[in-house]
């Protein structure tokens, strides 16, 4: 199978989806362990699920948001357990959401390599200390601009197989938010993105936000399927219920815009299943 294959032919309704960004309690902010998500997962009628907890940094970096360094061998402990509870029902992976900043990449570089995960999700999250400490600005617009550089910057690294919450600032800078006046940046971080070949996500976790909708923006989505960028839903599931939760309006939502097929990734190779069987397997699913 090749990054370009679709993994099923269209004639056949059976469970296709992974869910792609969930948590674990070693985050400090997050519920319920590997083996309730996949139970949820398994519910919903998906035929994976890819765990992706915060990555442990050094030096303290948000220590308040992640798991710590002494902590990496249970969070592959319970992913493991979990793997072997649902095998043949769920297919379970380990992934990891890796946050970039600038003077860690050698650190992310090595504890990505030494380490078997099936998806690396890259971050920028501006609401953290050390981000804002380093970045700030009283100009909220300037702040989305420092944003979406960051993440440009992120993607050029090569470290990681998808970008993530790609319009995250918006919730930071809500009293400034005015998409048309930001997006002629965001295209500009998007041509560098698209030159790097890697996936963006649309994350569903956003309509419980401060701006209620699904990160990106459709006119960012819009401009990324212009650009050929490849999009993966993920729940960014903080808790079990929150599996595979808002996908088929996430669908719905890119075939407005366009697309027609959904990206994953397995041995971090990308996967593409088609928009129209990827809703007919959840739909069969509900349906029985």
């Amino acid at each position: 199978m090749t990054s370009d294959d679709p993994i099923i032919e269209s004639n056949l309704i059976q469970p296709c989806l992974y869910e792609t960004h969930s948590h674990t309690p070693l985050c400090k902010h997050a519920t319920g362990m590997p083996t309730e998500y996949a139970a949820v997962a398994f519910q919903r009628g998906l035929k994976g699920l890819t765990i992706t907890c915060h990555n442990p940094m050094p030096d303290g970096f948000s220590a308040h948001v992640r798991m710590g360094l002494d902590e990496f061998d249970q969070y592959v402990e319970i992913i493991e357990a979990a793997k072997q509870q649902w095998a043949g029902r769920v297919d379970v992976r380990m992934g990891i959401e890796a946050d970039f900043f600038p003077g860690y990449e050698s650190f992310l570089e090595k504890q990505i390599s030494e380490n078997a995960f099936h998806y690396v999700i890259g971050s920028v999250h501006p609401q953290v200390p050390e981000y804002v400490a380093k970045y700030w600005l009283d100009d909220p617009f300037e702040n989305q601009v420092n944003y979406f550089r960051r993440l440009a910057d992120a993607a050029e690294t090569g470290l990681f197989d998808c970008i993530s919450h790609p319009d995250l600032i918006k919730n930071q800078t809500a009293e400034a938010w005015d998409p048309q006046r930001i997006l002629p940046e965001i295209c500009r971080t998007l041509d560098r993105i698209a030159k790097t070949g890697l996936a963006m996500e649309l994350n569903t976790s956003g309509v419980n936000k401060r701006i209620q909708e699904m990160n990106p923006f459709p006119a960012m989505l819009s401009e990324m399927l212009q650009r050929g960028i490849p999009v993966v839903i993920g729940a960014d599931a903080h808790e079990p219920g929150r599996v595979g939760d808002g996908y088929l309006d996430a669908m719905d939502l890119l075939e407005s815009v366009g697309y027609q097929e959904l990206s994953f990734f397995l041995d971090r190779k990308r996967m593409t299943v088609p928009i129209s069987v990827a809703r007919q397997s959840l739909v069969a699913h509900s349906q029985r």
